[in-house]
Parts: C-alpha cells; sequence; structure tokens
C-alpha cells in the first residue's frame, strides 16, 4: 500500500562532517523505554541522580558540544518509575559507546527497569544511504527519534536491504524556489517536491515506529510516511504540513544534488487517493553502509563495560 504525502536545513562540510543542527532538533530529548545500554561510565548513576530523563539526556549533550573535540558522553540510561526502579530510581548513567551507530545493549524488553538514549556529536551519526546515483549521507536524529534511530541502525548492521527502494519522485516546480522556499501565492503542489520510498527490507519484520520528535519539514528532512517504513526526503520547506511527520534524520546540504537528479528521473502519473503522483518508472535499490569517520578516538580512563548496577 502506498501512503499519499499531500504534498532541518543544516550546513555542513562533508570533509568535517559539521552539522548544524536547528533549535528544534537541538532541544530534543528522548529515550527508548526498557531498553539498557552498556558502555564505559562517565557518571556514576549511583552518584548522579535527576528528577526527568530531559534532564539526563542534557546532561549528557552538555559533555558533547563539539568544542573541545570528541563527545565525552554519548549515551545515558535513566531509571524514572519510582515503584518499578525502588532505590535506583532518578539515578543518570552517562556513558561511552566504542561504536555509537553499533551501541553496547544490555538488554531490552518490558522487565528493564531504564529508559536509554544516544546522543551524536559532530560528525558522529551520520550514515549512508545507498543509490545508483550516489550516496546520500544522512544525519540521524536519535535525541528526536530513538525508535526510528535504532531502527535505521539494525538496518546498518545488515548487509543488505533487499525490497528498500525508491518509488515516487516529484520536483518543486513552480511552487518552490532553488533553495526550497515556497514562492508567494503558488499552490502547494502537485508536485510536492519530494522523493518517496520504502525501508522495509525483506526478511526484517518492522514494528510501526510511535509517533516521535515532529519538527517542521524542512529541505533536507528524511521522515516516515504515517509510521514507516514508508519514508520520503523533501526537496522543499513545507510549513504547510504543520508538525506531521516524525522527522529522523536530515540529508546533508551537499548531497541535495543527488536527490535532485533522482527527481528529475522518468515517472509516470498515477492517481493516490485523488491524488495525483509521480512514480519513478524504474523503482531506484537503496542501501545502507557506514560512512568512515576522521573523528579521533577518545580513550577513557574508566571500566570499559559499567552496567547500570554499578557492576
Amino acid at each position: 500500500m502506498k501512503f499519499v504525502i499531500e504534498g532541518l536545513l543544516e550546513k555542513s562540510s562533508k570533509g568535517g562532517n559539521l552539522v548544524v543542527v536547528r533549535n528544534e532538533e537541538r532541544d530534543c530529548c528522548k529515550g527508548i523505554e526498557h531498553c539498557e545500554l552498556w558502555g564505559a561510565a562517565v557518571k556514576w548513576g549511583s552518584e548522579f541522580k535527576f528528577n526527568c530523563l530531559e534532564e539526563c539526556c542534557k546532561s549528557c549533550k552538555s559533555m558533547c558540544t563539539g568544542k573541545d573535540g570528541p563527545c565525552l558522553c554519548d549515551s545515558w540510561v535513566f531509571c524514572g518509575n519510582k515503584q518499578a526502579c525502588g532505590s535506583k530510581f532518578s539515578e543518570c548513567w552517562l556513558k561511552k559507546q566504542k561504536d555509537t551507530l553499533a551501541p553496547n545493549k544490555q538488554d531490552s524488553g518490558d522487565q528493564v527497569i531504564w529508559t536509554s538514549g544516544l546522543i551524536f556529536g559532530k560528525g558522529e551519526g551520520i550514515v549512508g544511504l545507498g543509490t545508483e546515483y550516489g550516496v546520500l549521507h544522512v544525519k540521524l536524529l536519535p535525541e528526536c527519534a530513538p525508535n526510528s534511530v535504532n531502527y535505521i541502525l539494525e538496518l546498518l548492521g545488515m548487509r543488505h536491504c533487499a525490497g528498500c527502494q525508491l518509488y515516487r519522485a516529484e520536483g518543486r516546480g513552480s511552487s518552490w524556489d532553488l533553495e526550497g522556499n515556497h514562492i508567494k501565492d503558488a499552490p502547494f503542489g502537485p508536485p510536492f517536491a519530494l522523493i518517496q520510498g520504502t525501508v522495509e527490507a525483506e526478511g526484517t519484520t518492522f514494528s510501526k515506529s510511535p509517533a516521535e520528535g515532529c519538527p517542521t519539514i524542512t529541505r533536507g528532512s528524511v521522515a516516515w510516511v504515517d509510521n514507516g517504513p514508508e519514508f520520503f526526503i523533501s526537496l522543499a520547506n513545507h510549513n504547510e504540513w504543520k508538525k506531521d511527520y516524525t522527522v529522523f534524520g536530515v540529508v546533508l546540504p551537499e548531497d541535495t544534488e543527488i536527490t535532485e537528479k533522482i527527481a528529475k528521473l522518468p515517472t509516470t502519473l498515477d492517481m493516490w487517493n485523488n491524488i495525483n503522483v509521480s512514480v519513478l518508472e524504474k523503482p531506484v535499490p537503496l542501501w545502507f553502509q557506514r560512512i568512515k569517520n576522521n573523528n579521533v578516538n577518545l580513550n577513557l580512563k574508566t571500566n570499559s563495560n559499567s552496567d547500570s548496577n554499578g557492576a
């Protein structure tokens, strides 16, 4: 079934993978419930406590400003259910992962009392979305959409993404300028200035992602249609869409030429739910891949694998 969309700009330098995140994304602080991440302890929860997970998350973010080299903290673990947590209630563990794209997960499930989250600093959390027309560098946003990013990281760990593809492509027409800004008095589509596809890989079961961070859609935003696995990459700023879509990533600006190229591929007109759409004559296969990072690894003089029980 194809879902219909009627109808994050970040500055970067690919050499240094510098990404300036908008305030809407910067202010996000969400985690995955019933999940405990392992990692080298930067702050021990038995001595470091907060009243809410947002404060725990922000304390980790404060150690990941990008001003003083690599992040000192890239993951956090919090216990916020007073009844379930008992003596561990309000504990905030700040940790450092060996590999932020493959975080060390100790346990998950309803029996786990912890909530965990990731923080991707400068040059971190950038994955490649491969196409035959080039690789799109996508900065993931775990602070805004942790469950969505967790699924993308699972796909990254697989060596294939069979079935993942783009199947719809629509340019900006005469409604948006080259920077993605809407032209006064112009209609809001069609065309709707986006490329759309699916990342439901064959052999995997996609669990519908709950609604997460929904900032304003801008040029380069990568977001779910409905709750996934259908997704889209926006080619314009869509203030008219309010904040209805979970944004889990953003394409680095220098790669927009690839999305523009895909948007110009041959299409055929189709009608979905009484809306005119442009469907690619030949779907574009997709796959996820790691991007080499030039950041220097940080050696922590801490326990190499401290769990949230202090072990």
